[in-house]
């Protein structure tokens, strides 16, 4: 038996994966349906010339049909009668040559007649037997993406009363919890540096601070082992920023504040740390430098030289996906 994730890196990997689940079931049935409409067109298509080529033959064997009741009725006429009657001369001869060939043609085309006939039924059997096989096989695919959603569902709902109750503050909207879903991380990377809306930012414990998901969650983490170790939380001044903050910073402090619209801020995956981190090798700077990366939380290199900020602390993704 499968055992329930126990902390929020075990909840966030457990939801990404629900995540991948859905998309590649998703993505099955996507191509199913593809599968299903080519070859119903492919049915479709063969049923018509089908059913066209019925019609050809409908024409010619219609007047075949005609033609040799004519004859019949006509039979005094065209020498049939005197063929009949013993009378056998070359008139009557011809005429029984004509007739017995003409029934011979129209035998052979209600013969092909029956032949198109059975195969259109056939074809049409096949059609009707495929489509009840790919709505059986829609209806199953389809169960199992419910499967996954409720899955999916109930591992965010696990994960977000999680967060709640190390003091995240989820409004009553829900809004927040939408932003602390670890599935919908990615998409902040549709907007651009800055302009992220907030239904896609996850709040952190510090007040009036958001990150993107995965790196909210992944922060969060930290905090609580930090706050064993120091018996308090990780003070933080920074993290996400708007576009307009960038700016504003930038012009505040030119040369020590990135660009505006280049700030790892601006991507929800960075922050600014106080408390005794922001100086360099105090023992808070020292226990984070060292077990950051167990959240997949660095400080990056060009913050010990250039600018030389041992404030700034960053979450590297690539290093969170492999927790």
């Amino acid at each position: 038996m499968k055992r329930n994730p126990e902390n929020l890196t075990e909840l966030r990997r457990e939801a990404e994966k629900a995540a991948k689940d859905l998309e590649v079931a998703t993505r099955a049935l996507e191509e199913r349906r593809d599968k299903i409409q080519t070859s119903e067109r492919e049915l479709t298509a063969k049923l018509r010339e089908l059913q066209e080529a019925e019609k050809a033959f409908a024409q010619v064997r219609q007047p075949l049909s005609d033609l040799v009741g004519v004859l019949y009725q006509q039979s005094g006429s065209n020498g049939l009668e005197n063929f009949l009657a013993g009378n056998g001369d070359a008139s009557a001869l011809r005429a029984m040559a004509s007739t017995t060939h003409i029934v011979a043609q129209r035998n052979q085309v209600l013969e092909e007649s029956s032949r198109l006939q059975a195969e259109r039924e056939r074809i049409a059997a096949e059609a009707q037997e495929l489509r009840a096989d790919n709505l059986l096989s829609e209806a199953q695919m389809n169960a199992e993406i419910e499967t996954l959603k409720a899955r999916s569902d109930k591992i965010v709902k696990t994960l977000t009363q999680a967060l709640v109750k190390l003091g995240v503050k989820i409004d009553k909207s829900g809004q927040a919890a939408n932003g602390c879903n670890p599935t919908k991380a990615t998409s902040t990377g549709d907007f651009p540096n800055g302009l992220i809306p907030r239904l896609y930012l996850c709040p952190l414990q510090q007040r009036g601070h958001e990150l993107r998901a995965d790196a909210a969650i992944a922060f969060i983490s930290l905090n609580e082992a930090y706050r064993k170790r120091f018996g308090r939380p990780i003070c933080v001044t920074d993290s996400y920023r708007s576009l307009a903050e960038q700016q504003s910073i930038y012009y505040r402090r030119p040369g020590l504040a990135a660009i505006p619209g280049r700030s790892n801020h601006g991507l929800g995956l960075a922050v600014d740390l106080c408390g005794g981190v922001q100086n360099f090798r105090s023992p808070e700077f020292n226990w984070l430098e060292a077990n950051g990366k167990r959240f997949g939380w660095i400080h990056p290199q060009w913050a010990y030289v250039s600018p030389f900020e041992p404030w700034h602390w960053e979450y590297d993704p690539k290093l969170g996906s492999l927790l």
